[in-house]
């Protein structure tokens, strides 16, 4: 079954090929020939997840889906949050990102967060979410050459290590994208023959 992943994150789409399995042959609109900026406008996860997939179906009419993630600190009132992405500016740089937040983290002691992700698929024009969530803490430093984003500064509940000190494979097994796709595997699964 071939599926579109409305990203031009090469990183997401690796993590989430791996999620997949051989059942899907996942493509990204680059794939496809479309290296545009897919629009990203909600004030919500759910909308921008919502506005990416609509935007690659009209554009393609192959089954698709997006996702947006959101990395939320509690100490900062839920930011970054839906601007994750373009925290420090609309270059979207990741690491620009990840060391304004730390610095909006010094001196705090409530390091609590979570990376909360929504995945909106489209089939045959119906519209579908799924989400998942994993908590954690903000480490003081980056630890860490895998993953990306927000990474290396997240340590999940229950482990001694960053996520970006996790291989791919495990963290998939605990991860809020993990957990989304995995839902997503699950609904599409259960899809009735025909409609594949």
């Amino acid at each position: 079954m071939k599926l579109i992943f409305a990203t031009a994150n090469q990183h997401k789409a690796e993590e989430v090929r791996a999620l997949l399995g051989r059942a899907f042959t996942l493509l990204t609109p680059n794939d496809l020939g479309y290296t545009e900026d897919i629009p990203e406008t909600g004030n919500t996860l759910e909308d921008n997840a919502l506005e990416k997939a609509r935007f690659i179906w009209k554009k393609f009419g192959l089954p698709c889906f997006s996702d947006d993630t959101g990395f939320e600190v509690e100490a900062l009132n839920g930011a970054p949050g839906v601007f994750s992405a373009r925290y420090a500016g609309e270059a979207r740089d990741p690491k620009a990102n990840m060391q304004l937040v730390l610095r909006e983290m010094e001196g705090k002691t409530l390091r609590t967060a979570r990376f909360r992700c929504v995945v909106a698929l489209i089939m045959e024009g119906k519209e579908t979410c799924f989400e998942g969530m994993v908590n954690g803490s903000i480490l003081t430093a980056p630890q860490g050459e895998q993953g990306f984003g927000y990474d290396p500064v997240f340590r999940p509940d229950g482990y001694d290590c960053s996520f970006a000190e996790l291989d791919l494979e495990e963290k998939n097994k605990i991860s809020h994208r993990g957990q989304a796709i995995s839902k997503l595997v699950d609904f599409l699964r259960q899809y009735e023959q025909p409609h594949l």
